[in-house]
């Protein structure tokens, strides 16, 4: 079912085959009655850095400030960006290990990305159903595939 108010609604999902190895990622963009689909792949990444591009990469597509629910399975990028970035970004992007950051390069693309807009954040468990987790998933897994 498609979102009927002002409100875009953005799925994500990324996906490694050998994590590290090639990666594809996958999101898919509703509004009211419109629907779009993206995806992507990197040759040598993570599972992780896939989940975040597919964040940033959905992001970038919108052209105004929006408010966003971003549905994710991923409870790295969810923390991370709602929990974690905070003391990152306090700490000079240094974790609480006084290590830096890992995929600190995709976290401040990720944080700039995100200040544009007005987003809440959902974590749905992977695998369980929901149908547009799924259909990220497809893309995501085929993105990889393919490359």
């Amino acid at each position: 079912m498609l979102p009927t108010n002002s409100i875009i609604e953005i799925y994500t999902d990324g996906a490694c085959l050998g994590n590290p190895g090639r990666g594809g990622f996958g999101a898919i963009l509703l509004y009211k009655e419109h629907r779009k689909e993206i995806s992507g792949f990197e040759k040598e990444t993570t599972n992780n850095r896939m989940e975040m591009r597919a964040v940033i990469e959905a992001l970038k597509t919108l052209k105004k400030t929006s408010e966003i629910k971003i549905y994710t399975d991923s409870k790295y990028v969810m923390e991370g960006i709602t929990k974690w970035i905070f003391n990152w970004k306090k700490n000079g992007w240094k974790a609480s290990d006084k290590k830096p950051v890992k995929n600190v390069d995709l976290w401040q693309e990720l944080d700039t990305e995100a200040a544009k807009h007005q987003i809440s954040w959902v974590w749905v468990k992977g695998h369980n159903g929901n149908y547009f987790n799924e259909q990220v998933d497809q893309l995501a897994r085929e993105a990889a595939e393919k490359n």
